[in-house]
């Protein structure tokens, strides 16, 4: 998780059993967007983030052929908290990471 992800999202995710790591648990919220992206990618993790900045740095990369994780990309102000929630377990459930590599997903679904 991105550090702009509402934590409500995170600890919903956590209930129903999802593995989640966020920025802050993982000591990252300082990194800038291109070295988050990098990060996930090298710990194998898809990075879910509600940032514009972000998004524009997976597009980039995806036009540039450089690979990434995947990034799942929602709106702050288009998706609710528990849509937000239901959506990722979807996708958790549907997809495996390789699945999403060099890709960006947008919810909602």
């Amino acid at each position: 998780m991105d550090v702009n992800v509402r934590r409500a999202i995170s600890d919903g995710l956590r209930r129903a059993g999802e593995d989640v790591l966020t920025a802050q648990d993982d000591g990252s919220t300082q990194l800038p967007d291109p070295e988050l992206l990098d990060r996930a990618t090298k710990l194998g993790r898809v990075l879910f983030s509600q940032d514009d900045d972000l998004l524009r740095e997976a597009t980039e990369r995806q036009e540039l052929g450089v690979r990434f994780s995947g990034v799942i990309y929602a709106h702050q102000l288009r998706i609710t908290v528990g849509q937000a929630i239901r959506d990722l377990q979807l996708i958790a459930e549907v997809y495996e990471p390789e699945d999403i590599v060099n890709r960006v997903e947008y919810l909602p679904l």
